[in-house]
């Protein structure tokens, strides 16, 4: 039998005492006891903030970090980002009310999102934030509905790229794509513009996410700027903003690195330089989710029960796939692999055992962990899944079967 072994560190940014594993000083199982249930999860402030520190080391200070709300819009952790980047991108109106609530400045929350509803484009304009317009179809319903209103339309254009993200784990640009407007249609539509409408704000250029291969990182820069100089040679209308997306990976899989941030931003401190001429007084965004996030969560589960089926080992635990999709390897894995994971409870005692974690669902998809070495545990014993500070309970099928929710808290 194959065993996928964990990795040595399933991260840097978690201590442990005795056997228990800790966040934020508290060992997990206390946690539980504060959220009244599992399984749950948590989240933990301090790693979001080294999170932003390892970027703003690395990054030139010129260009601004935004937080995809995305990646994780539970609003203590919206509201804790807030106060710390320089602005907010949203993907829905859902997502506009936690932004605002959160106390950014609308000027600097931007609305992307292919197939935007005319509620979505409306409540963008009247909120006064930056709407990133992905279609023809787009600008026409924000320009009318801005006449009607008697105001300005705040209008960024996205732009679907003739180049991908190579190395990506999504890729979302080259080709032909449901995101954005086509790079060579671009410049006419900017010319076409009704200014009596639209406060036309710049470019928002997103090629992919979920990317580790800094090289990668660093020759989607280069496209990036340069695609933006030829649109605004083409278009003859200076650039505001200059939103040139994201891709920062974190590591999930063993074998798997860092980002190394370094090269990446030596490469955008050139490139500041070789288009100071068209971009002096741009303001250069880079907007990450998963980053930020990803790497500050547990999820939490309890086990309910231990069995033997044919020579091999399942936990069975009340957590699952409906609560956390992404690590059932549903959420964009072609070929499923393991999140790190540990026994909460076992944190300090050696791995002795090869065993499958499991959730309650009517469904072989509800993996948690597959043929994993981990240390021996008993019912009742806590299991938590790395990695999991993004793409969470809002990516994941929470009503699916009416199984119990789940608890969210940051730390």
């Amino acid at each position: 039998m194959e065993i996928k072994k964990p990795q040595h560190h399933p991260s840097p940014y978690y201590q442990k005492k005795g056997d228990d594993l800790l966040v934020a000083g508290l060992p997990v199982r206390m946690i539980a006891g504060i959220a009244g249930q599992t399984p749950f999860y948590v989240y933990d402030r301090s790693i979001i903030n080294t999170k932003i520190t390892e970027f703003r080391e690395h990054i030139p200070e010129r260009i601004h970090l935004h937080y995809a709300i995305k990646a994780n819009p539970h609003p203590a952790v919206v509201n804790h980002l807030a106060n710390r980047v320089n602005g907010l991108d949203i993907a829905s109106q859902k997502e506009l009310i936690v932004a605002l609530n959160s106390g950014m400045s609308p000027s600097e929350i931007s609305f992307a999102g292919p197939g935007k509803s005319e509620v979505d484009i409306h409540a963008a304009i009247n909120a006064g934030i930056t709407l990133n317009v992905e279609s023809e179809t787009e600008l026409s319903r924000a320009t009318e509905y801005a006449k009607t209103q008697g105001v300005k339309a705040r209008v960024a254009i996205r732009v679907n790229p003739d180049f991908e993200l190579k190395s990506s784990g999504m890729k979302m640009s080259g080709g032909p794509k449901q995101f954005g407007i086509d790079a060579e249609k671009v410049a006419e539509i900017i010319r076409q513009m009704d200014l009596s409408a639209i406060e036309y704000m710049g470019l928002h250029i997103f090629s992919g996410s979920q990317n580790l291969n800094c090289n990668a990182i660093i020759d989607a820069h280069n496209k990036t700027f340069e695609l933006a100089r030829r649109l605004v040679k083409d278009s003859e209308v200076p650039l505001l903003k200059l939103n040139i997306g994201g891709g920062f990976g974190i590591p999930y899989f063993p074998g798997e690195m860092p980002l190394d941030l370094a090269p990446i931003g030596d490469n955008l401190r050139q490139l500041l330089r070789d288009y100071q001429d068209v971009f002096s007084d741009t303001e250069i965004v880079i907007e990450l989710g998963r980053f930020l996030v990803g790497e500050s969560g547990l999820y939490v589960s309890k086990i309910n029960d231990i069995k033997e089926s044919r020579g091999q080992s399942f936990w069975m635990t009340d957590g699952g796939l409906h609560h956390h999709l992404a690590n059932s390897g549903n959420f964009g894995q072609v070929i499923r692999k393991n999140y790190p994971v540990c026994v909460a409870t076992k944190a300090s005692t050696a791995p002795s055992v090869v065993t499958n974690i499991v959730g309650p669902l009517c469904t072989p998809l509800d993996i948690l962990a597959d043929k994993y070495l981990l240390p021996e545990a008993q019912i009742g014993d806590l299991v938590a899944i790395f990695q999991s500070g993004a793409y969470g309970p809002t990516a994941s099928p929470l009503g699916f079967l009416s199984q119990p929710g789940v608890v969210e808290l940051l730390l």
